[in-house]
């Protein structure tokens, strides 16, 4: 069974940093979940698909990883190239273009 070792990045419902500074390792699922017929609910038999661990460094889950005999994909983050501004900027004395209503 492989696995897959990510950094999570920040929801869109956040505004901070919060939860993506630590490195996750998640196990695939082996086979597709089952719809159940009378309820209409998602099912599994597959256990591993709720184990989720988190670790400080990459190197830690990878080491972890082979340590176990745990076939992985690491998948490094990538860099955001928006930078954050405040909502003061928009109204700075050195803004390059003019601000209107």
């Amino acid at each position: 069974m492989a696995a897959r070792i990510y950094k999570p990045a920040k929801t869109a419902m956040q505004q901070g940093r919060a939860g993506t500074h630590d490195w996750i390792l998640e196990y695939e699922p082996e086979q597709p979940r089952t719809i159940e017929p009378l309820m209409g609910w998602t099912s599994s038999a597959d256990t591993r698909s709720q184990v989720r661990m988190s670790f400080a460094t990459k190197e830690e889950a990878v080491a972890y990883a082979t340590r176990h005999g745990i076939a992985f994909r690491l998948e490094e983050s990538q860099k955001s190239s928006v930078r954050p501004k405040s909502y003061a900027e928009n109204f700075k004395f050195g803004r390059p273009d003019r601000w209107t209503h």
